[in-house]
């Protein structure tokens, strides 16, 4: 495995060629926002805040699916990547129905924490205000899709690290909303288990447990860390027969 090194914000660091940049941004410290990110499952590259500038790249490249190369010189707070990030937490806000008054992660929301980090306090974007259902058929949790920003950490977790294929995106474009089972009721799909994680895993509060109430839902992302911890040994364990 060999190491490259490479420039972030004028910082010179070395990471292995299996690591992204965000992967080396993190370990120097170097902050990169992010929203579909999840450590401990695979990175999608769908929320796109953590575009950053690469010297000798026309485009903006997302730091979190990117691996490193040597000599690489990357920029990840520059003015044009600020004013890119606003516009998309904005749009975020105006293609959903996030009322944030009476969400259950209220004060505790991802997307909410995001928009005081790049600086929002309104759109630009006239609200869509989409047509988006509740599935409150499961005995134990609920989905609400009006908070869904489709970052699909419920669905990484439940196949990476449950093992469960629970969750899945179904269409496509803005019309685009993830499923359960094959678009079957959530309550109505045998293959979950109610573990929980893709509550947990939810940043926005979209996925929750019923008669949860407003400013109430925490996440534990302990959880998230000790499924990961056992994926790695079942691993470990096929590796060694």
């Amino acid at each position: 495995m060999s190491v490259k090194t490479l420039t972030i914000n004028n910082q010179l660091l070395a990471a292995s060629e299996e690591e992204t940049i965000l992967d080396a941004a993190q370990a120097a410290n170097i902050y990169i926002p992010t929203l579909c990110h999840l450590e401990g499952v695979s990175d999608v590259g769908a929320c796109r805040l953590c575009l950053v500038e690469i010297e000798g790249s026309s485009k903006l490249q997302p730091a979190c699916v990117t691996p490193v190369q040597e000599g690489m010189v990357v920029h990840t707070d520059t003015e044009k990547l600020k004013n890119y990030r606003r516009m998309v937490v904005e749009l975020l806000f105006a293609e959903g129905n996030h009322v944030c008054a009476v969400c259950v992660v209220n004060e505790n929301c991802e997307l909410q924490n995001m928009a005081v980090t790049v600086g929002m306090d309104h759109t630009r974007f006239p609200y869509r205000f989409p047509q988006r259902t509740v599935d409150l058929s499961h005995r134990v949790f609920a989905i609400d899709r009006n908070r869904c920003i489709l970052c699909t950490r419920c669905v990484r977790v439940c196949d990476e690290l449950e093992g469960s294929h629970v969750w899945d995106v179904a269409d496509r474009g803005d019309n685009s909303f993830i499923i359960s089972g094959l678009n079957q009721p959530w309550g109505e799909v045998d293959a979950c288990t109610s573990c929980g994680k893709c509550s947990e895993a939810c940043p926005t509060g979209a996925i929750f447990r019923q008669r949860s109430t407003v400013n109430e839902m925490q996440h534990h992302p302990e959880r998230i860390a000790i499924a990961r911890k056992r994926k790695e040994k079942r691993q470990q364990k096929q590796q060694n027969g």
